[in-house]
């Protein structure tokens, strides 16, 4: 949990440091943040189907499959980095028809492209960390996660405003922070990885000239569709970023700051989703059905009584925590009723990302990445549009139609999760 929470963290420092430059520099670095999530979540989801057959093969007891999904896991990873790094450049070109706020919109052009080229390492990171996660490994991957935030953090303060006769880059010093933090991280876990003794049964005498199409195959199987289902969700946050955008940039700047808190308990809910994965897919690879069943739905009453927590956290403090980010009164007032509507789809956020995460376990990523296709882009990209502009209740309508969106999701995707397992303890008792 506290792993998972280090990636978000990352933007959190950004944020709360790039709100002292004022309103514009907070909006165009929310602006270039919402493009360019999409095609990162994406590259996670690719990264995290690492971690099942990793799992897998550990519960199999098969070390030398493992070692085998490793190395087909960086060439795949690494290339698909690669390929979304020059699509984002092209992409770049289109970001003027977005219809953001001029100033807005010249401000983030150089930030866009440095945290672009941030995705390279960030995906050689978690290749890493997710073949470690998968083999039940989590705790150097979160001191390195702790530690490239205080790389960040420091660096931040150095670069945007210039401090001990470092450059004042503003924006664009944030986003130099992140790269270089993100190239600390990658080059920590690899090494951890290849060096640590019990992790040689699975590193030692790799032949990378050797290619099994098998391998490939089951890896793009199980990342391609956890990388869609990542964009569904994101991309209608990212999208619901551009249309409070539309409204005006006090309008973006709350929503930043809502989505930025919200996000703080999302990651944490991913780490039980994370275990969730590991869990699952281990004692599916040892044939522990029961087992299964139980390692799930422990993470589910965890993650039902943490974001209960964070919700009420974020109801009483509403009109405290924005003020980190912005002096600006329009902006922490509004920020504070976003945080109301957050709170209320706290639960739901959690459970999804869980259940979600334990299916990835079982392999099954097909039913589950409709699911979030029709939660998300149908009924939530719907429902946002609809109740913020067509009812003109602004942002706040806005947030009303994610929630919907996460209520219908979690729902759909726990009743395939159980479907699923209780097809599985039949097989079981019938032998």
């Amino acid at each position: 949990m506290i792993g998972q929470i280090g990636h978000v963290s990352v933007g959190l420092a950004d944020s709360i440091m790039i709100g002292g430059l004022g309103t514009v520099s907070l909006a165009a670095g929310a602006f270039a943040n919402s493009v360019f999530v999409v095609p990162m979540v994406f590259g996670i989801g690719m990264a995290y189907g690492l971690t099942t057959p990793i799992a897998n093969a550990d519960g199999e007891g098969a070390p030398l499959k493992a070692r085998s999904f490793l190395k087909h896991g960086i060439y795949l990873n690494g290339f698909v980095a690669v390929l979304m790094f020059l699509v984002l450049l092209g992409f770049q070109n289109l970001l003027p028809l977005m219809g953001q706020d001029p100033a807005v919109l010249e401000e983030s052009r150089s930030y866009f492209t440095i945290i672009c080229l941030s995705l390279i390492p960030l995906l050689g990171f978690l290749t890493f960390k997710q073949f470690a996660e998968g083999l039940s490994d989590t705790r150097v991957a979160m001191v390195i996660s702790i530690a490239a935030n205080l790389i960040n953090i420091g660096l931040n303060y150095l670069l945007i405003h210039g401090h001990f006769g470092f450059p004042q880059l503003g924006l664009d010093g944030a986003g130099l922070a992140t790269l270089i933090a993100r190239i600390l991280m990658v080059v920590s876990m690899a090494i951890y990885v290849f060096r640590k003794p019990a992790f040689k049964i699975y590193t030692a005498g790799i032949q990378w000239l050797v290619i099994e199409k098998e391998r490939f195959k089951t890896l793009f199987n199980i990342g391609f569709p956890s990388g869609l289902q990542y964009i569904f969700e994101v991309s209608t946050f990212a999208m619901a970023a551009v249309m409070a955008g539309w409204i005006n940039p006090e309008s973006l700047a709350a929503h930043q700051i809502a989505i930025s808190l919200a996000s703080v308990s999302y990651m944490a809910a991913s780490g039980f989703g994370a275990a969730a994965n590991v869990r699952v897919s281990n004692q599916l690879g040892a044939g522990n059905i029961q087992s299964l069943r139980r390692a799930a739905h422990s993470n589910f009453v965890l993650v039902l009584g943490l974001m209960t927590i964070f919700g009420l956290v974020y109801l009483f403090g509403r009109h405290y925590f924005p003020s980190f980010y912005s002096d600006d009164p329009k902006v922490i007032a509004l920020s504070g009723q976003l945080l109301i509507v957050a709170v209320a789809f706290q639960i739901f956020d959690g459970m999804q990302v869980t259940t979600l995460s334990a299916l990835r376990g079982l392999s099954e990523t097909r039913i589950p990445t409709l699911i979030v296709f029709v939660s998300y882009w149908i009924i939530g990209f719907a429902a946002c549009y609809t109740l913020g502009f067509t009812f003109n209740l602004g942002p706040i309508g806005i947030w009303i139609g994610l929630a919907t969106g996460l209520i219908v999701a979690s729902s759909l995707l726990f009743w395939r999760f159980e479907y699923l397992v209780k097809q599985l303890l039949k097989k079981d008792q019938n032998g």
